[in-house]
């Protein structure tokens, strides 16, 4: 699922879960999720959400819907009584499902008829969690690569790293460090994941920043901008504030009172 951002509030809101993906699956699902909230007799909550470079198929009734990799954050307002069954794939895991390149749905929400059929959305609403899951590996395996392409694994090879890494900061070193041109690189990420390699940088870094904040101890801000390569701390709480609503302090002092 995407960064759910104020966390702290979140738990007191819906309960979240991870089931994992049929074996063979995980190549291209990073997992499924299942969120549950029973508000009623309470006002809607609204939950913002930083999204990762991945592509997420959610069903929920009277709307059941494929999101392409969202370019800001967004919100979901839970009211009443529910559930949303939801599949993330992995960055560049979606590719061979789509049968274009990813980008062509970049910042768009897709029904999931078209791509998957008219029975699927009824088969995972009907069914429990465990049945919900079954259903999707059962419908996925069938449609499914032996294995990623060459390509898509050198894509999420390169996503990997910048994840793994918040100092990785510049796209002409990971080209350097995986033996690929600039602008190769850029078409690669066009193609399997959907944004480029810039955009992927700079949200790995505001993932890792809410992540520090969120968490207990003290965050030295100068401190951190410099470890995420920022100019300066204005430059970080700019960005910050920009893609996730809030001023670090702010947000730091949201989760203090969770």
């Amino acid at each position: 699922m995407p960064a759910i951002l104020n966390p702290g509030q979140g738990r007191q809101k819906f309960q979240f879960s991870t089931p994992a993906a049929a074996p063979g699956l995980r190549a291209f699902v990073e997992h499924y999720w299942i969120v549950r909230w029973d508000l009623r007799d309470q006002q809607p909550y609204e939950q913002r959400v930083l999204p990762y470079p991945a592509v997420n198929v959610t069903f929920k009734p009277g709307r059941c819907r494929i999101a392409g990799v969202p370019l800001g954050r967004f919100h979901e307002t839970l009211d009443g009584a529910g559930r949303v069954f939801g599949v993330r794939f992995r960055p560049c895991g979606f590719r061979p499902f789509l049968g274009a390149p990813v980008s062509s749905i970049t910042d768009r929400f897709l029904p999931v008829e078209p791509l998957f059929g008219e029975d699927l959305p009824g088969r995972v609403l009907a069914a429990d969690d465990e049945a919900a899951v079954a259903v999707m590996d059962e419908f996925l395996t069938a449609r499914a690569p032996v294995e990623p392409s060459p390509a898509a694994q050198l894509a999420e090879a390169v996503v990997a790293r910048i994840a793994g890494d918040a100092g990785v900061t510049r796209v002409a070193g990971l080209a350097r460090e995986f033996a690929v041109g600039v602008r190769q690189l850029q078409r690669l990420f066009a193609e399997y994941v959907g944004v480029s390699p810039k955009w992927v940088i700079r949200r790995n870094r505001l993932h890792e920043a809410a992540a520090r904040i969120s968490a207990g101890a003290p965050v030295d801000l100068g401190e951190l901008a410099a470890e995420l390569g920022y100019s300066d701390q204005s430059h970080l709480t700019r960005d910050f504030t920009s893609m996730v609503g809030d001023p670090p302090a702010l947000y730091r002092k949201a989760q203090d009172n969770a």
